[in-house]
């Protein structure tokens, strides 16, 4: 995907990553994280009051930022904003998806709009993102 193939409005390749408990266990211990618990238990994290073991944060920017390489892997992300609303749950399928809201052509950027949906519906995650492309 190159800049001048982009257009105002077009939508992302939605993505459906895997939160899979595996999964999370390979990030958390891949980032480091040492209050794992919440992420990797699911009777742990229904004690804290979630419907059970979450996505970390970190990891549902990460999916992002995976979405808009899937559909540009050239670009560079210059920025990535996002905004916590309600928790992604481990073991459901989520879906990420964007749509193009800006371009500059002096600076060859594109500003994504993004959001990762839960399974029922509700917005686990919004944000935006500026992206420069060749």
């Amino acid at each position: 995907m190159r800049y001048e193939e982009v257009e105002l409005g077009d939508d992302l390749p939605e993505a459906h990553p895997d939160v899979s408990l595996d999964r999370i266990k390979l990030f958390a211990d891949a980032a480091g994280m040492f209050n794992m618990k919440r992420f990797t238990d699911h009777e742990y994290a229904r004690g804290e009051g979630f419907a059970g073991a979450i996505v970390p944060g970190i990891m549902s920017q990460g999916l992002l930022a995976s979405m808009i390489h899937g559909w540009a892997p050239g670009a560079r992300i210059k920025k990535l904003d996002t905004v916590f609303r309600t928790p992604v749950l481990v073991d459901s399928t989520p879906t990420c998806s964007g749509a193009v809201t800006d371009t500059d052509d002096d600076a060859r950027t594109v500003e994504i709009d993004l959001t990762l949906v839960n399974e029922d519906g509700s917005t686990g995650v919004l944000g935006t993102a500026i992206v420069e492309m060749d």
